[in-house]
């Protein structure tokens, strides 16, 4: 991830000096439209840490390619937020998402503030920090899936957040996946049929063979004609992978994926996340989890909207030192 002009560097940590200048606290600010003044709105609460621990690796299964992808999908971990180090295949400059405040017409929440990041092609970025701080909004910004106030999203070279929603959600069909805390299956569908649905969407259909190899691949191709009230949560989990493995998107977005998990679980799913952005799949992780954090490539912390900090560090302490310090800017 790369940070834009206003960052110092620190050894193997950029800090952005404007976030000294936010107020204590991990929720989001409000803007009084009488004063014209930000300030922190109410009722914002700590999460704690869970902790977790990466499971055995897997096997990657043959035969999965990247469509319109040229060259070899190595990753560069080395040169992940360095400028002109890699390819980006996700850019936001000065990203801001203002919500309503309902009930309250002289105020506004500021989500996002004026945020700027590269994520290059191949690379695992793990997003931290304090409930409202704003990184699983900047994920849905990125995404699509929220449509920021200002700034300008480009994925793959395409300025998705200038597209109107049905091509904006054609091209997510097309090269973007997602693995979220609540697996998002489609229930009346069983494990196989779930994993062959994005691709159906996007045009191209699966053949069986390629839906049991997702599947062999973590594990679950026994439970192929199981829906998904059937298996258990780490299960559910896993087909979630295998359909994002099947359909082989260029970018992976993962909003908490291991908070509804057991370690065991966490530690497979994290490790497949690994393995995606091994073969060249350019990840993207929210996190409360510091030790799921440590797995990553690279970490950024944000506090009150603002990337605050990055960091290459594999260390979960010291993240989670970051991520405190922040706040207390």
């Amino acid at each position: 991830m790369r940070f834009e002009n206003r960052n110092e560097s620190r050894g193997d940590e950029q800090t952005g000096p404007d976030v000294s200048r936010r107020t204590r606290g991990a929720g989001a600010k409000t803007r009084n439209e009488a004063t014209g003044r930000w300030g922190r709105d109410v009722g914002q609460s700590d999460v704690g840490w869970q902790g977790s621990q990466a499971g055995r690796p897997g096997a990657v299964p043959q035969g999965f390619s990247r469509p319109n992808q040229p060259g070899t999908g190595q990753r560069n971990p080395s040169g992940a937020g360095r400028s002109g180090a890699a390819s980006a295949s996700i850019s936001v400059r000065q990203l801001t998402r203002v919500y309503e405040v309902p009930g309250r017409k002289d105020a506004r929440v500021l989500a996002l503030d004026g945020v700027d990041a590269d994520f290059p092609e191949g690379s695992f970025t793990a997003i931290v920090g304090a409930s409202g701080s704003g990184k699983s909004t900047l994920l849905h910004c990125m995404a699509g899936l929220d449509e920021p106030t200002d700034g300008r999203v480009t994925m793959l070279g395409s300025a998705t957040s200038e597209m109107k929603p049905a091509k904006r959600a054609t091209f997510r069909a097309q090269h973007v996946g997602f693995v979220f805390q609540e697996y998002n299956l489609i229930a009346s569908l069983t494990a196989a049929e779930n994993v062959s649905m994005p691709s159906r969407l996007a045009g191209r259909t699966l053949s069986k063979g390629q839906i049991d190899a997702a599947l062999d691949a973590v594990g679950l191709r026994h439970r192929a004609n199981l829906k998904p009230h059937q298996l258990s949560g780490g299960e559910r989990q896993r087909v979630a992978i295998a359909r994002v493995m099947a359909s082989e998107p260029r970018i992976v977005f993962a909003d908490e994926p291991t908070g509804a998990l057991d370690l065991d679980s966490s530690g497979v799913v994290l490790d497949w996340l690994r393995q995606l952005a091994s073969r060249g799949t350019t990840v993207v992780m929210v996190t409360h989890d510091v030790e799921a954090a440590a797995l990553a490539d690279s970490v950024a912390v944000m506090s009150g909207g603002r990337l605050a900090t990055w960091s290459n560090c594999r260390d979960a302490q010291r993240i989670a030192g970051l991520v405190h310090a922040a706040r207390a800017r």
